[in-house]
């Protein structure tokens, strides 16, 4: 079980970490939502929850809830910059369907 970043993705978290000025890590989860039923969510956090399972990569901390692991286990977390768009993209081996704008999934 694992999660990871990409060194893009992982750059972009501690560039918004230091300019917060303060933070642990960087939290993924799902929540249901969307018309395919699951959509990710991305937070900086200060500390960890006690259930809480912690993935390094590239010196960056990733807590994920385990409920969420079950749907994110082998995701890599990508940074992308798409002509004037660029933000984080989700590379996740599980999802089955995605609603056509993107911001839902299902596994």
């Amino acid at each position: 079980m694992a999660i990871t970043l990409t060194e893009k993705a992982a750059y972009q978290v501690q560039k918004h970490l230091t300019a917060r000025g303060r933070g642990l890590g960087l939290r993924l989860a799902v929540k249901t939502s969307g018309c395919s039923g699951l959509a990710y969510t991305l937070e900086f956090v200060d500390e960890s929850a006690q259930e809480d399972l912690a993935f390094d990569s590239f010196g960056v901390t990733v807590l994920v809830d385990p409920k969420s692991l079950a749907y994110l286990d082998g995701t890599e977390l990508d940074f992308v910059r798409e002509g004037l768009n660029e933000g984080f993209k989700f590379n996740n081996p599980n999802v089955k369907n995605q609603c056509g704008c993107g911001e839902s999934f299902t596994v």
